[in-house]
């Protein structure tokens, strides 16, 4: 390995969703990371992109002596990762005061929706129902219509796992001048409200409406927005600025008092309107033509299956194939220490006696 966290170890519980993810993060960047997974998954399946990179013990952490060779994992790494409800890696003996008495010097990272401590915190619960508490699930979607749901993005894998990613990297950092481990109390519902932050500011200074796209950029704006195509696909433009919106104007032939007003937003639905009809007189492919690469700020709309055929996608190797599998490259670049995307394991638990036998090895030595 040769990410910049190569050296870093890192001992995960089994779960789904964020707290994986964030560990994946951490082993393209080179850090050794142990997932603990379920004896009774043992042998099973774990070929997912979530797993790749990691290395995989099966314990039954109901078993006392699993719970010990758990510590001793502990005991040797720099960080923990765990995405139970509160309370849980407490009665397995697991928690916080334990390992951290275990390993003084452990960054203890909790991923969580609600949080550790809240009168919601022991609810059950999924990225939809985080969101819908932080302002952002209300603000997406059409005007006349129910809140769009934006994928788990926003909580899970944006307010959720990076948030958590982030906090570890700025406790190891803190580590290196006090010698002291911590806990990270990650909660989606703390993420995701950050991430909104400067929306939500906006709407409590009264400078945002409330009513979904109604704003500049929630597609309430024209020169905003997505627009279908003549072969019923879709593009994207993002013309904000005057210069930019002059352009899409020159390209489009747009002429007369309407598009001299471009801020006027009693002017948006009549030039949204206009503008549909525009962009159906073509094809995508053809749109691309005539204004991809141009600073009109104009992208096709690509399906997950199409995005490997795109030139800039593809001079970019934003998706490699490991053991035929296409996924997507590890991000961001560095440029002395380059992350790396690893195998996942083939089966649950298949690194078990190696690294039962990298324990013994340091208990002897």
């Amino acid at each position: 390995m040769s990410g910049p966290l190569t050296g870093l170890k890192v001992v995960e519980f089994s779960g789904i969703g964020p707290g994986p993810f964030c560990g994946m993060l951490l082993a393209d960047m080179g850090a050794d990371v142990i997932c603990i997974d379920r004896k009774s998954s043992e042998n099973g399946s774990a070929i997912s992109v979530l797993s790749r990179g990691k290395r995989s013990i099966a314990l039954n952490l109901k078993d006392p002596a699993d719970v010990k060779t758990a510590l001793r994992l502990v005991k040797r790494s720099d960080v923990l990762l765990e995405g139970f409800r509160p309370g849980v890696m407490e009665r397995l003996g697991l928690g916080p005061d334990t390992c951290l008495k275990t390993n003084p010097a452990l960054i203890y990272g909790r991923m969580t929706g609600w949080g550790q401590e809240g009168p919601l915190a022991h609810a059950a619960g999924h990225d939809i129902n985080y969101i819908s508490l932080t302002g952002a699930l209300a603000a997406i979607g059409p005007k006349d219509g129910p809140p769009s749901i934006p994928l788990n993005l926003i909580g899970d894998f944006g307010g959720g796992a990076l948030y958590l990613a982030m906090g570890i990297c700025a406790a190891l950092f803190e580590r290196s001048r006090s010698g002291k481990g911590q806990v990270i109390d990650a909660a989606m519902v703390d993420g995701a409200t950050s991430l909104a932050g400067s929306f939500l500011a906006r709407a409590l200074e009264g400078k945002w409406n409330s009513e979904r796209a109604s704003n500049q950029i929630d597609s309430g704006a024209p020169y905003y927005n997505v627009y279908e195509t003549a072969d019923g696909e879709y593009i994207s433009i993002g013309s904000i600025e005057p210069q930019f919106f002059a352009m899409l104007k020159d390209k489009l032939e747009l002429d007369g008092p309407l598009w001299e007003q471009q801020m006027n937003q009693d002017n948006w639905p009549l030039m949204s309107d206009e503008l549909r009809k525009v962009f159906r007189r073509r094809t995508r492919s053809e749109w691309c033509d005539l204004m991809e690469g141009t600073d009109i700020c104009f992208a096709p709309v690509l399906s997950f299956s199409e995005i490997t055929s795109h030139p800039h996608m593809k001079a970019r190797e934003v998706i490699v194939s490991v053991d035929d599998t296409p996924q997507s490259n590890a991000a961001p670049r560095f440029s002395r220490t380059p992350s790396k995307v690893g195998r996942p394991p083939e089966k649950t638990g298949m690194h078990t006696e190696e690294i039962l036998k990298e324990l013994e090895g340091e208990a002897v030595g």
